[in-house]
């Protein structure tokens, strides 16, 4: 015998479930029209891969997601798209989204199929996408992608894998008829599951109040190691968190998931689904919904088309309107009420039911808190309810989430037992709003941020660069011009030497030329001159040489400081000046000494 646990808190409501037992699954029909959200699963929406007026065939793919998590909708029946627009949707807060409009050509066309004979000879990634392109998310919660929720991470193994069999909630029989009826498909659905996780330990969890499933369910497992946990009937046993802990005695922690301890819970529902999608090649276009409550006249369970309206629904169970008080979607504690009838079947749809006014009258005015404590018993998650009412309601947020606000799984165990009335899970789920919407907010306050920073660093780079570039070429540019400054200076200090050696030539040469004529007229002159004369003239010719030789020389200096701009010019000029002095007194004395040998020279008159 499979050994049992228990979990904190948890209340015993009226079941009123015989009221949809008593026949078997109805085939509900095709309606006139079938509504498809492209979200009926968490994560991104689908986006339609068919247009208007186009024709389709059952099970053909209608919607896709290309990226991210989700997975896609398929056509339920075949006929032709007649709009693809805003449409209301099973929600709480009664909202419309992106729906597709079916019209049902009545023929039910097939498109092809492909079944898997033996799934074990194919790889596990093979059958994950298979699952995936069947449209199969959960059918007993949020709807989380199964192809996804079956892939954990590799430091992840499940040790356990769980078959939600329990449906605590009043009123709903889904699950139940189905195990009934369908035991051996939800049986190779689970042997697909555990082939694809191969865990150690393989349990279908069923309370006490269903022994027809059970039964059922014993006779397909037969030869198998998968075990049957009959577990006490107590609400919210049928929840994740609750049903692990009753089958394992461990807690999935705060803010984590099933699998951080090694166990992963499936619903009985996505079981079936899987099994069809592997074994017959069918999708997810059909799922069992329970029609019941005192308003209508054939309670029971139904094999209905996803897309279809629930007034269809409510119209095979024969709804008595002029009973009928409130219509709630789902169950009575975690349920919520239509506002409309006009909303589809969808995935996580598995209940509906319509209420006389003494059946679920509506609840009184809300009290004050009398701290009666009530909810905290009773809470099996542990939480403090009345606290986190407190802030939900005075809008203190973060003081809610300090108090694990996120662990709340809305059961409705706490609004159940309140003899105040207050509607305590209304509030912690207004809360969570507030706080999804603060985070999305902030989420996107940040990536804007960072999209700004990424775009000014961007501008800043590209400025530098700029700058960079402009600097190099302003250097370039500089660098170009001293190199052709000092090619013009090279150029010029070139020029001008040789124009001072021209020059300096010039002077030799005309020095040269006065020194070879006085030269010359000394020689003359020697020749006719007495001896002394001729003695003085060769010396004062010696001093004229030089005194030429040194003006030639200071001249010469003297072009040289001026040319390089030296401090002792003027010096050189006056060195020069006074040279020249020497050699014009130096030639009037030869001249005067020429002319008085020549005088001599001459005989003398009688």
């Amino acid at each position: 015998m499979t050994k049992l646990w228990d979990f904190s808190g948890g209340v015993h409501p009226a079941e009123h479930k015989q009221i949809s037992t008593s026949r078997p699954i109805q085939v509900a029909g095709i309606p006139g029209q079938l509504v498809l959200p492209l979200q009926q699963h968490i994560g991104e929406p689908a986006k339609p891969v068919v247009d208007i007026g186009d024709r389709v065939l059952k099970g053909q793919k209608i919607a896709n997601v290309d990226h991210g998590m989700g997975v896609p909708v398929h056509a339920p029946t075949s006929g032709v798209i007649e709009r693809i627009g805003n449409h209301p949707v099973p929600h709480p807060s009664g909202m419309s989204d992106t729906c597709i409009v079916l019209i049902p050509d009545g023929k039910d066309e097939w498109c092809e199929r492909y079944p898997v004979s033996d799934y074990r000879k194919l790889d596990r990634d093979q059958v994950l996408e298979i699952i995936l392109s069947a449209g199969i998310s959960g059918m007993g919660g949020a709807g989380f992608p199964t192809n996804i929720k079956l892939k954990p991470p590799r430091d992840r193994k499940v040790d356990t894998l769980i078959l939600n069999g329990a449906e605590c909630e009043p009123y709903i029989t889904a699950d139940d008829l189905t195990m009934r009826e369908r035991a051996d498909e939800v049986a190779a659905g689970l042997k697909v599951m555990a082939w694809i996780l191969r865990p150690e330990r393989c349990v279908i969890g069923i309370e006490d109040n269903k022994p027809e499933a059970a039964t059922a369910l014993r006779e397909a497992i037969q030869g198998t190691k998968i075990e049957i946990a009959i577990i006490p009937t107590k609400y919210p046993s049928g929840g994740e968190k609750q049903l692990i802990q009753i089958l394992t005695g461990m807690e999935v922690p705060s803010g984590g998931i099933p699998a951080d301890i090694g166990v992963m819970c499936q619903n009985v529902g996505t079981a079936l689904a899987v099994g069809q999608a592997i074994l017959e090649g069918t999708p997810l276009i059909s799922r069992t919904v329970t029609a019941t409550g005192d308003a209508v006249g054939k309670p029971g369970n139904f094999e209905v088309l996803l897309g279809t309206p629930m007034d269809y629904l409510l119209e095979q169970a024969c709804l008595q309107p002029d009973r009928a008080n409130r219509l709630v979607l789902g169950g009575p504690m975690m349920g919520y009420t239509l506002t409309t009838t006009a909303v589809p079947v969808i995935k996580t749809s598995n209940c509906i039911i319509a209420a006389t006014a003494s059946e679920l009258p509506a609840p009184p005015p809300e009290q004050a808190c009398i701290r009666c404590g009530q909810c905290a018993e009773v809470c099996p998650m542990e939480l403090l309810p009345q606290q986190l009412f407190w802030h939900a309601k005075a809008t203190e947020f973060e003081k809610a989430e300090h108090l694990n606000l996120f662990d709340c799984i809305e059961c409705g165990a706490c609004s159940y037992v309140c003899p105040s009335s207050i509607p305590l899970v209304q509030y912690y789920r207004y809360a969570k709003g507030e706080i999804r919407v603060q985070r999305a907010e902030q989420l996107k306050a940040d990536r804007a941020r960072e999209r700004f920073e990424a775009r000014q660093e961007r501008l800043d780079r590209e400025q530098q660069e700029k700058d960079l570039r402009r600097k190099e070429r302003a250097n370039a540019a500089a660098e170009a011009q001293l190199k052709t400054k000092a090619e013009a200076e090279v150029a010029t200090a070139n020029g001008k030497a040789v124009d001072e050696r021209t020059a300096r030539s010039a002077l030799v040469e005309q020095a040269l030329a006065r020194k070879k004529a006085s030269t010359d007229a000394a020689k003359a002159q020697a020749a006719a001159a007495p001896a002394k004369e001729m003695s003085d003239i060769k010396a004062l010719e010696t001093q004229l040489t030089q005194a030429h030789a040194k003006l030639e020389s200071m001249q010469a200096m003297l072009e040289e400081a001026k040319a390089q701009q030296a401090d002792n010019v003027e010096k050189l000029e006056r060195a020069v000046a006074k040279n020249h002095d020497r050699v014009q007194r130096a030639e009037v004395a030869l001249a005067d000494a020429r002319k008085t040998l020549a005088t001599e020279s001459q005989p003398t008159e009688q």
